[in-house]
């Protein structure tokens, strides 16, 4: 479903603003507790430390910069390549290329989360996010999905918002208690969806469905898009419904958390509500 397009969209696609760092001074940035170094960081990846995001030097070369993002790749850890000045907004410490985010909280792969679900006798709904990247968005989708009833949040590992402390404090702390599963893609999420006989279920303006006449009481999967594209071609073509929230006006700006809240509850009242 097309969404609000937010000014942070704009920035994003550099208008209105230099796409360098070369103009600006490095400024400090609230985040995560961070790892910083080459060691450091390999260590932490060896042990298993639950990382939120890995920020590599553009120009970063060898073995050790070889290993963390081979681990990175299999642990399904956000990489992103960044200038110098980007690492150095983040520490004036020797951060020799190499710069880490660690997580606040903890993930699930999806295939545990909803062998989970499935065996606690419940039936699944998980919140599938298609480049939602906006904090706050997600913070406010985590926290009505699980006052709804979902019992999971899958985030992509590309396109997607950090889960801050920013998003955990708008989720009001939902993002400790639901399940969230980090993925490669959203395609592959789709197949071990659907693998478990999860319909999915693709959020769209011109979707064919009104989202009250769709079954939300069998296994699915909500996708919601980016907050100013909306779903991916390809993800639209590869879901198994396209649904709406139908309008009174022409007016076609939902905000996504607020598209995604009215959809889990027309979710929450078919299964625990509607009589």
């Amino acid at each position: 479903m097309k969404q609000e397009r937010r000014e942070h969209s704009k920035q994003a696609s550099g208008k209105g603003k230099p796409n360098t760092y070369a103009n600006r001074s490095p400024k400090p940035v609230r985040s995560l507790p961070l790892l910083i170094g080459r060691k450091p960081v390999m260590e932490a990846l060896e042990q298993g430390t639950t990382i939120e995001k890995l920020f590599l030097l553009r120009t970063a070369t060898g073995p050790e910069i070889n290993s963390i993002k081979q681990l990175a790749k299999e642990r399904n850890i956000p990489i992103s390549q960044v200038p110098v000045e980007k690492l150095d907004s983040f520490t004036k410490a020797q951060h020799q290329g190499v710069v880490a985010w660690t997580s606040l909280l903890q993930y699930v792969e999806l295939q545990d989360a909803i062998s989970h679900v499935v065996d606690k006798g419940e039936t699944p709904l998980f919140m599938l996010l298609d480049g939602v990247t906006d904090v706050r968005n997600v913070g406010a989708i985590a926290r009505t999905a699980l006052c709804c009833g979902a019992q999971g949040l899958i985030l992509p590992t590309s396109h997607a918002a950090s889960l801050t402390e920013e998003a955990i404090k708008t989720s009001a702390g939902a993002l400790h208690k639901i399940m969230l599963c980090r993925i490669p893609s959203v395609q592959q999420a789709m197949d071990v969806l659907r693998l478990n006989g999860i319909q999915i279920l693709g959020t769209e303006m011109r979707g064919s469905v009104p989202v009250y006449e769709s079954n939300l009481k069998v296994p699915s999967a909500i996708v919601m898009g980016a907050e100013d594209t909306g779903i991916s071609k390809e993800v639209l073509k590869r879901a198994d419904q396209l649904i709406r929230i139908p309008m009174a006006t022409n007016f076609d700006s939902l905000n996504v958390s607020v598209a995604a809240g009215m959809i889990m509850y027309e979710a929450l009242r078919q299964r625990t509500l509607d009589v």
